[in-house]
């Protein structure tokens, strides 16, 4: 019994730190750790803790949500990858990354 409240009240704990340790988007891409790409995606341009699950995170719901898209209007779902990637880049502010012809280029 003592050992379950134990680890009851350790747990929120625990979760509590995890998620003070783990990185914003935003927060990573003011820090130059990762970009959009012209394929609809993040990438990560510098290795940091909670970086590669931020992006995975991400990207499995932008996948997600762009396969929804390529349903409903009967498109490829490359086509829709496309289209959010140009359309990412356009509106990326002025400071943060973009994947360009194969090169991170600040924009």
């Amino acid at each position: 019994m003592m050992k379950l409240l134990k680890t009851l009240f350790i747990l929120p704990l625990i979760l509590l730190a995890f998620s003070a340790a783990a990185i914003e988007l935003d927060q990573a891409k003011d820090q130059g750790l990762v970009g959009e790409q012209t394929d609809g995606y993040l990438g990560i341009i510098k290795e940091a803790q909670g970086v590669q699950e931020l992006v995975q995170e991400i990207n499995a719901k932008r996948k997600s949500k762009y396969e929804q898209l390529a349903r409903q209007n009967n498109i490829k779902l490359e086509q829709v990858e496309a289209l959010a990637g140009k359309k990412a880049i356009e509106k990326t502010q002025a400071g943060h990354y973009v994947l360009l012809s194969g090169s991170w280029v600040k924009k």
